[in-house]
């Protein structure tokens, strides 16, 4: 997936500077991914790791990571439920359909007439066989994985889902071909949540915890909310020409509230290395975090100059320059 603040490609650098602090071998500690996101930080570590804690507010991220993290453990079937999907034919009663394809009659071009119709089909039959115990959780996360992912392949957006493009981009006219998202194996069991970051880290505690939170004013929930409509698929109504809905807004995207929430979540965490990532175009400026993180223990930062995301033309851009400086602040408490 295109993602926002994705670290894809920063996993080399990420892993290099923790384990310059924490040593090499890492399979006795628990890995707690607080804002996991498409969780990308947490599956890289999640062989080397005796346990993955993954944590994100949004829907669509705690799919994603209930699979990648949550299913450790192969079973049969897998292509064979796919197989089964893609056969199905495209429903023209469903949500996706009625309310965010042209044909649906509310002017939002999201997806092909064609494929909002066969997300509905597919995402209908994922939904009536876990109802009828047809599959377990594990299969089921698998296969709403599997769908929002390729759907997010072929949605005709710049990207993020804060608007629709007028006409159908090359990669849109596609058609939704399922393929499964497949998922590491390992022996240990892992933990995966749904919580707000500031309540859920009272709660847990571990060895090394990697901070993703936003950097800046764009809330995830408004900028994925489609993704978390296909994920969980319960009807509401539309606002607006964008057809939002209503979603999570976080302190972390505002500039008023983001520094007492960083000190607080810093403050209870009962974890001894902490790692923030935060780049230069932050809302947070470096010697801020600084200053709150060097309260509570010994403070390094490590940086890496990396291409920016861009889901936006030039003109429209707050920040012009096409790289950006990533920062690994870490803490030892």
């Amino acid at each position: 997936m295109n993602y926002i603040g994705s670290k894809y490609s920063l996993l080399d650098f990420i892993d290099k500077a923790i384990k310059s602090i924490v040593g090499d071998d890492l399979s006795q500690l628990v890995f707690c991914d607080l804002f996991a996101g498409t969780g990308i930080v947490g599956r890289h570590f999640k062989t080397q790791v005796r346990k993955v804690i993954s944590n994100d507010i949004e829907y669509y991220s705690y799919v994603l990571n209930r699979n990648y993290i949550g299913n450790h453990k192969d079973f049969e079937g897998k292509d064979e439920y796919i197989n089964k999907l893609n056969s199905l034919e495209g429903i023209e009663d469903g949500f996706i359909y009625t309310q965010y394809c042209f044909g649906g009659g509310n002017n939002r071009q999201y997806f092909s007439d064609e494929n909002g119709k066969k997300i509905d089909a597919i995402r209908t039959t994922i939904e009536n066989w876990k109802i009828n115990g047809d599959i377990s959780d594990d299969i089921y996360y698998f296969l709403i994985c599997s769908l929002i992912e390729c759907a997010d392949k072929i949605a005709n957006t710049a990207s993020v889902y804060g608007a629709f493009l007028k006409h159908l981009k090359k990669s849109a006219q596609k058609k939704l071909v399922m393929q499964p998202a497949y998922f590491q194996l390992n022996c240990n069991e892992h933990e995966v949540y749904k919580q707000d970051a500031n309540q859920l880290i009272k709660q847990i505690k571990g060895d090394i915890l990697y901070l993703d939170p936003p950097y800046n004013a764009r809330q995830y929930g408004a900028n994925y909310h489609l993704l978390n409509t296909i994920a969980e698929y319960k009807p509401f109504v539309p606002k607006g020409k964008t057809g939002l809905r209503e979603y999570n807004k976080s302190n972390y995207c505002s500039k008023a509230g983001v520094q007492k929430s960083f000190e607080n979540l810093i403050r209870d965490a009962q974890f001894k290395y902490i790692v923030l990532s935060y780049n230069n175009e932050g809302l947070m400026p470096v010697e801020t975090i600084k200053h709150i993180m060097s309260k509570y223990g010994q403070y390094q930062v490590f940086q890496k100059e990396y291409q920016r995301f861009r889901a936006d033309k030039k003109e429209n851009r707050n920040h012009l320059a096409d790289s950006t400086v990533e920062y690994l602040h870490i803490l030892t408490k």
